[in-house]
């Protein structure tokens, strides 16, 4: 962990640190200078009656505190540059890291537990690498320096200090070992809460419409006492360390009142030595006091340094191979014997246990290896037996196969539960076939460059996702250079026009966050014109017609066939009338390939597809109304 957090910090950073560790280190070097001053001035100067001697030491005294002072900033305003820059740095590789990531890898995390890793966890180890830079090695060094002045002064007395630090050391010990734990699990309970509020926001509107306001109230409530009872727990813990500092510090007053009396009374120590010792002493004690408030926030940010390193050190599932294909010759598409699974949610991982964190890397640098090519699935089971359990929970496509031409329009009809989209996810490379493989433009699509392949595949999906922009703004992730013309075209094709007009400023008009002030249809077919500024090979619409009544869905299929005939289009649909006028037709069941034909062969040939096609002439319904008939 300590490895991976030095790259993120950078030479930059680390040359940042290290005048702040100087800044801190000098400041304490000045400071202790100050009672071998102050020693001097009372035997000296203020014993010996004279009266320079006195000057002397009071104008030493005061220059060395505004060196101290100078230091001191030095080394604060750096420590401080040095940790926001680390935490800049952090947020960036786990920002960088979840956009590499695969579905098969978001799947492993929730998104208030990414959330919380960008902004609680990363604000944790901020917080402590500053107090390490300022405190960590101010305090080892207020150590060093003191107790080795102490000992010039006198061993005895300074042999109180040894016993002290040992029992606070073994303290320290006990206590982080155990208040880890409880802030681990701290911090697993923050996902929770936070994935309870985005799911509260996110679905409000059935929140308020179901009355089940006190409900959600409730259930934050629980989160919310959850993380207050863990923390009691961890912070429960982590006072032991102050009563025990209490002690050392009043043990070791007491033990150098009584033995600097005598060596005073015995001549063996000046008064003005024992005034310094007292004084060092306050400084050891001081240092040890800073020392257990940072043991306390490194605790912490322990357990969130984990939790970061666990993305940062996630390997994505997808990969672009080493020597890519970078051109989609045509949109055809190839399903050769294709199994697929998702695959079980992967158990946290120890990351104390470093037997643990070797195997999890390798497990993922072997599935890695198997996604990208390098390793056959077969080498993969020799070399863990468990590879094939871990990988195929449960197949939900089986053996399918089919072949597509270029320019091709299929349509795919299926219930619930049986793989429609899974299917078309693995064109572009969202997911990986577990067995067999898919072609497209006559090339396996693990041999293509992941930015080429997914430029050729323009995917609408049923809920798909504006972002906070101007309708422009929004279109133009399809083509970052397209051309208002261009836009507005892809728009018309879309059915989605008219209505952009009707807005007050048009294509200017600004979408939130979502697309929540635009209705499910219309937020439908602007997707539908984004995917076709990508001027795709291939275009899928995953039911994203679904919110759109059936003549604009007429009009929308219509103008695919006239103004993109030689693009390949999967249309994923629970409307007979939305695949009928397809070139063929996939029916899906269970994730097999049940019929693949025309609308007429499927009719004769078909159980399943005529009997939703007669259940739906009857009753008007769409797929899923075949099982309640």
């Amino acid at each position: 962990m300590i490895k991976m957090f030095s790259a993120y910090l950078g030479k930059k950073y680390r040359w940042i640190s290290l005048l702040a560790v100087f800044g801190m280190v000098m400041e304490v070097v000045v400071e202790n200078l100050v009672p071998l001053v102050m020693a001097n001035l009372i035997d000296n100067g203020i014993q010996g009656q004279n009266f320079s001697v006195i000057l002397q030491s009071g104008g030493m005294m005061v220059g060395l505190a505004i060196f101290g002072l100078i230091f001191g900033s030095i080394g604060g305003y750096f420590a401080a540059d040095a940790a926001a820059g680390l935490a800049a740095s952090l947020r960036s590789g786990i920002y960088k890291s979840v956009q590499r990531f695969s579905f098969g890898n978001l799947d492993k995390y929730s998104t208030a537990g990414l959330v919380t890793r960008l902004t609680t966890d990363v604000s944790n180890v901020q917080n402590s690498y500053q107090m390490i830079l300022r405190t960590c090695m101010r305090a080892p060094a207020t150590l060093i320096f003191t107790l080795a002045l102490t000992f010039s002064i006198s061993r005895k007395l300074s042999m109180i200090f040894l016993v002290a630090l040992g029992f606070l050391l073994l303290v320290l010990v006990l206590v982080i070992k155990f208040a880890d734990k409880a802030f681990t699990r701290v911090f697993s309970k923050y996902d929770a809460l936070n994935a309870s509020v985005q799911e509260n926001v996110t679905g409000i509107r059935v929140v308020k419409s179901f009355v089940r306001e006190a409900y959600e109230i409730g259930k934050f409530k629980i989160s919310a006492e959850n993380i207050y009872k863990l923390f009691v727990k961890a912070e429960g813990l982590v006072c032991f360390i102050f009563p025990a500092l209490y002690l050392a510090v009043y043990g070791c007053m007491i033990g150098i009142s009584w033995f600097g009396a005598h060596e005073v009374v015995a001549g063996s120590l000046t008064m003005g030595q024992l005034t310094s010792f007292f004084t060092y002493m306050i400084s050891i004690l001081m240092s040890l006091m800073m020392l257990a408030m940072v043991f306390v926030m490194i605790t912490m940010s322990v357990a969130s340094g984990r939790r970061i390193e666990e993305v940062l050190s996630e390997i994505p599932k997808i990969q672009t191979p080493e020597q890519p294909v970078t051109e989609v010759e045509d949109g055809s598409v190839v399903f050769s014997k294709v199994s697929f699974s998702y695959g079980k949610r992967e158990e946290p991982v120890d990351w104390d246990n470093p037997k643990e964190v070797r195997k999890q890397k390798e497990k993922q640098a072997r599935i890695a290896a198997v996604e990208s090519g390098k390793l056959s699935r077969e080498e993969a089971m020799r070399q863990d037996p468990d590879f094939r359990e871990e990988e195929n929970q449960r197949f939900v496509l089986s053996d399918v196969t089919l072949s597509v031409r270029s320019g091709e329009t299929i349509g795919i009809i299926g219930g619930t539960g049986s793989s429609k989209t899974s299917l078309v996810s693995l064109i572009p490379r969202l997911y990986d076939a577990t067995e067999g493989e898919v072609l497209v433009g006559g090339k396996n699509v693990k041999t293509y460059d992941l930015k080429v392949l997914r430029d050729a595949v323009g995917m609408v999906l049923q809920k798909n996702t504006l972002f906070s922009g101007t309708i422009y703004d929004n279109l133009r992730w399809g083509n970052p250079d397209a051309s208002d013309a261009d836009c507005e075209e892809a728009c018309r094709l879309a059915c989605a026009d008219e209505f952009v007009r009707s807005f007050p400023d048009g294509y200017h008009t600004w979408i939130e966050q979502g697309g929540s002030n635009v209705s499910g249809g219309q937020k439908q077919r602007l997707c539908i014109a984004r995917a076709l500024l990508k001027k795709p090979k291939i275009l899928i619409l995953d039911d994203s017609t679904s919110a759109v009544d059936t003549a604009t869905d007429a009009s929308i299929r219509k103008a695919f066939r006239e103004k993109i005939p030689n693009t390949t289009k999967f249309i994923i649909s629970q409307r007979i009338s939305g695949v009928k006028d397809a070139d063929r037709i996939l029916v899906l069941e269970e994730g097999r390939v049940s019929g693949f034909g025309t609308h007429e062969e499927l009719l004769k040939n078909n159980e399943i597809y005529a009997s939703v096609v007669a259940a739906q002439t009857e009753g008007g319904g769409d797929f899923d109304e075949r099982e309640e008939a």
